[in-house]
């Protein structure tokens, strides 16, 4: 006797409309949560921690200068290179109106919280070329204004030495010649942000100032030009945002879910007021992150 075993039914069934709607409806709920995030971080979240690191970093160099501890060199006092994020200079520019703390590095992380110097450069006032980038639309946008500079306008900077004074010689893009090579005890500071739109920068833009008067005592530089990671270079992001993106990315998409899921057995409304805080600020984490892996000086 022969025994005929059941077929077993392997057709993929679509799913039911209901069930698509919903994936439809927590896929545009993500993308829609990641875009607000995004502008409210550039427009909102981005000026209020620029001016708050901007304050900490002002307090703490103050203190410093007042007590003759400031940095004036690429090491500390113990021989070990000064720390990205760490305060080293003030720049002052009357025609933009501009006061900053400038931090030392230009990593897309440290230009968030201030204008970087360029670690392989020598600070403001000191004999040799000094960098200092800065962003042109968010975090402050301390830079935004660069192209508005003219030759003989003024740039001062304050640095545990004292206060040196720069005279603006010219502003300089991509494919215009370079500035002339200084002389022994001769000091430049380049200012370096993006071009373009505020929001759409299209290019470097780079202004050159001549240190007047005598420079300060320039230490030893053990960080020379080309030891730097490509992270510093200008219009350059941070690949190490990429875990910590990551790791947004997924707790938006937990939330989303869960959100969707809650409604189900809770209820609209109750699921939203718990639900769409929590994915508007996964979406504002994320956000953060994608401004660290973008450009350095947008």
């Amino acid at each position: 006797m022969t025994t005929t075993l059941p077929r077993l039914d392997t057709t993929i069934r679509p799913a039911p409309p209901s069930e698509r709607a919903r994936l439809a409806g927590t896929t545009l709920a993500i993308v829609a949560a990641l875009a607000l995030g995004i502008v409210v971080n550039a427009v909102v979240i981005s000026p209020l921690r620029y001016e708050r690191d901007q304050t900490v970093a002002y307090w703490d160099l103050r203190s410093q200068l007042a007590n003759g501890t400031a940095p004036v060199g690429q090491v500390t006092t113990a021989d070990r290179l000064l720390p990205e994020g760490t305060p080293v200079a003030i720049v002052q520019i009357p025609r933009l109106g501009v006061d900053d703390v400038v931090l030392e590095g230009t990593s897309s992380k440290v230009t968030q919280s201030g204008p970087g110097h360029r670690r392989d450069t020598v600070l403001p006032g000191q004999a040799g070329a000094s960098v200092v980038m800065g962003r042109h639309g968010a975090y402050g946008a301390v830079l935004g204004h660069l192209d508005r500079l003219r030759p003989g306008d003024v740039i001062r900077t304050v640095t545990g030495q004292g206060t040196a004074t720069y005279t603006v010689t010219g502003l300089r893009r991509a494919g215009d010649p370079l500035p002339e090579p200084l002389a022994a005890g001769e000091g430049r500071l380049t200012l370096v942000s993006a071009t373009g739109a505020r929001w759409l920068p299209d290019g470097v833009l780079r202004v050159d100032a001549t240190l007047s008067g005598q420079a300060f005592a320039t230490p030893l530089t053990p960080l020379q030009s080309g030891m730097l990671g490509d992270d510093e270079a200008a219009f350059s992001g941070d690949a190490d945002a990429w875990p910590l993106l990551l790791l947004a990315l997924a707790a938006l998409t937990g939330c989303a879910v869960l959100t969707t899921v809650l409604r189900r057995w809770w209820g609209r409304w109750q699921s939203w007021v718990v639900g769409v805080p929590l994915v508007l600020l996964c979406a504002v984490l994320v956000a953060q992150q994608v401004f660290v892996l973008l450009p350095n000086l947008v």
